[in-house]
């Protein structure tokens, strides 16, 4: 238990460090980062103790191959770098008595670790930190580029808007957000003040200039 809470400790304070450097960013929001982490702590202590989980380049290149939407495609002269399993939730708030979208927090991990050791954390804005090495991506949805899901959120690809770091994240140039699961807002009506988590699961996709 006492290596357990020293691991949460360290983690705890490398997550903070990581959100004062983006404190002028306005694309992150620090409570929704927060949000995030507490879905995280209860699994980053086993990940810590055993070894910091890794992307495996190899791993990436070995990925089964999923259909994607023409919309939702990649430029040429990008590169997959990598794929992780996103699981979490869609947080809707009552406004005016209807249930509106506020924002994603998940936990990422590599889509073929058995293990599910956290690599990532996701949240408003959008934005991905990553939780091995402290790079981050901000990113908007490409106009256009959505693909319906049944009972699911929809499918999406994402631009680039901002990066931070040399890491995982440093360099990624889009987003393809795929195979999602979950999520939808409520029907009917809300009470003024409700909010709610929607699970959802997702894979992502990042990639980077080919030249890099």
């Amino acid at each position: 238990m006492a290596a357990e809470h020293r691991i949460r400790h360290i983690l705890l304070r490398h997550v903070e460090s990581f959100l004062m450097l983006f404190s002028k960013r306005a694309a992150l929001r620090t409570g929704s980062i927060v949000t995030a982490v507490a879905a995280v702590i209860g699994t980053a202590a086993v990940s810590q103790a055993s070894g910091r989980p890794t992307v495996d380049s190899h791993t990436v290149a070995r990925s089964r191959v999923t259909p994607i939407a023409p919309q939702l495609r990649v430029p040429e002269g990008n590169k997959r770098i990598a794929e992780l399993a996103a699981k979490g939730v869609q947080t809707y708030a009552c406004s005016n008595g209807a249930w509106t979208f506020v924002e994603p927090a998940a936990t990422l991990s590599d889509a073929h670790d058995r293990r599910h050791r956290p690599l990532a954390l996701h949240s408003r804005g959008p934005v991905w930190v990553s939780t091995v090495d402290g790079s981050a991506v901000n990113a908007a949805a490409v106009p256009g580029a959505s693909n319906p899901r049944e009972n699911a959120v929809p499918e999406l690809l994402l631009k680039t808007t901002a990066n931070r770091g040399s890491g995982l994240f440093g360099s990624v140039s889009y987003i393809q957000r795929l195979n999602t699961r979950g999520g939808v807002a409520p029907t009917g009506s809300c009470e003024a003040g409700a909010q709610i988590g929607v699970p959802y699961s997702a894979t992502y996709f990042f990639y980077a200039p080919a030249d890099r």
